[in-house]
């Protein structure tokens, strides 16, 4: 028995048939299930959450298009390795068994030059390059191999799709299969797992094994008493990373410095990269505090920067100061909120038009058919302020920034009442 291979292993999909999620790139007429069945397939990026897939799909559409497949992980490859690989995928490219797949696990942990060495191999068409990440790709790709990539996201699993993983693995799996096994209750292993099918797989796996016997019930308790405490060891790196920075970013922003600077330096003594940290008390800066103290932003840029230049060991004083500042820092999500409202509201609404009197006119037929119009300079005003519309009429005083409950915040909302009067019901 402990010989067998984990469980998130026997059960890895083999098919698009037998993979599970992402039909926005792989089912019926989706973009990339017409990429593999037309064999015109770029070389792109995986770009998501962990579990949901990315290796697998990789491996997949190898096996789809009979090319030859090879696996490298960041985490332990140099440019030599890649350089060996590239040699070889050459060589099989030549001998007319297809142009090889190469696959690079967390491509984001390359350095620049590890991804140059990358670069050359897709400009000279000797391999289709797959890489997955969990990290924008934005900022963590260099941008002559990004621009030569198609970027795919990837969308977390959803409760459904996870439940129906649990149910075929206990009747698929040949050991499973052997036992008599009743999932009356999954919230736990789907808690456990974080939306995460690999750990899922392990957390089932886990309690099966800690429950024992032949005949064997699922509940929430169950579960817990057996599957929890074993579980941090058994998926350590995961638990480093996403759970420790999911722990970081919720003290933060529940203002508690203490807390937040124990997290800091659990990712610090971890080896954890101090940009990415940084990265993420740039997001929250906006995200989690925003206009209630604009400075958190500049401060948290800085950071990144001094961060970019310093590197460890003094980095962690740079962060200690950003991390303890924004967590003591007064809060609001207001901005992110409006964003969201706004991106919601144009996917309702569609491309509205607008309006005649702020579109900008160039020409003197634009001039003439009204462009412009009546537009009124606000410089021009007492206050430099004048009301005058600037949303489409079918929205017309639609509020979305709606300001959060502190004291920079509410001074803003005065402001905004004083202009506005009773359009948008400040």
């Amino acid at each position: 028995m402990q010989n067998q291979a984990p469980l998130a292993e026997r059960m890895r999909p083999q098919n698009l048939s037998e993979y599970v999620g992402q039909q926005h790139l792989v089912g019926p007429g989706a973009v990339l299930r017409k990429a593999i069945e037309s064999s015109q397939l770029p070389s792109m990026i995986f770009w998501g959450p962990p579990g949901v897939g990315k290796t697998t799909l990789a491996y997949i559409i190898s096996q789809a298009l009979d090319r030859p497949f090879f696996n490298l992980s960041a985490i332990n490859s140099g440019v030599k390795d890649i350089r060996d690989v590239i040699d070889k995928a050459a060589a099989l490219k030549d001998s007319f068994l297809g142009l090889p797949i190469l696959f690079i696990d967390e491509i984001h942990r390359f350095s620049k030059s590890q991804q140059d060495s990358l670069l050359g191999a897709v400009e000279r068409g000797l391999v289709t390059l797959i890489g997955a990440t969990t990290e924008n790709p934005s900022f963590e790709v260099i941008s002559a191999l990004l621009s030569r990539c198609q970027v795919y996201i990837l969308k977390s699993l959803t409760e459904e799709e996870l439940a129906g993983l649990l149910e075929t693995a206990i009747k698929k799996d040949a050991i499973l299969a052997e036992k008599h096994i009743t999932i009356k209750e999954h919230e736990a292993l789907i808690r456990l797992s974080g939306g995460d099918a690999r750990k899922l797989l392990n957390v089932l796996e886990i309690a099966v094994n800690g429950i024992g016997g032949n005949n064997i019930t699922l509940t929430n308790d169950s579960v817990l008493a057996h599957a929890q405490q074993n579980l941090a060891l058994y998926d350590k790196a995961g638990e480093q990373h996403y759970d420790i920075i999911s722990a970081f970013i919720k003290s933060i922003r529940g203002s508690d410095p203490n807390a937040a600077v124990y997290w800091l330096a659990r990712m610090i003594e971890g080896g954890e990269d101090p940009l990415f940290i940084a990265r993420r008390l740039l997001i929250l800066s906006s995200e989690d505090i925003g206009n209630a103290n604009p400075n958190a932003l500049l401060l948290a840029n800085n950071c990144f920067t001094a961060v970019n230049v310093i590197g460890y060991p003094e980095a962690r004083i740079i962060l200690s100061q950003c991390v303890t500042y924004l967590a003591s820092s007064v809060k609001s999500n207001a901005a992110y909120m409006a964003i969201n409202e706004a991106q919601a509201l144009v996917k309702k609404t569609g491309n509205l038009l607008v309006p005649l009197h702020i579109r900008n006119a160039p020409t003197k037929l634009m001039k003439n058919i009204g462009y412009g119009k009546d537009y009124k300079y606000s410089h021009s005003y007492e206050g430099n302020f004048e009301p005058q519309e600037y949303l489409p009429d079918e929205i017309s005083g639609t509020k979305l920034y709606d300001p959060g409950k502190n004291p920079a915040e509410e001074k803003i909302r005065e402001k905004l009442k004083q202009n506005w009067k009773d359009k948008y019901n400040y």
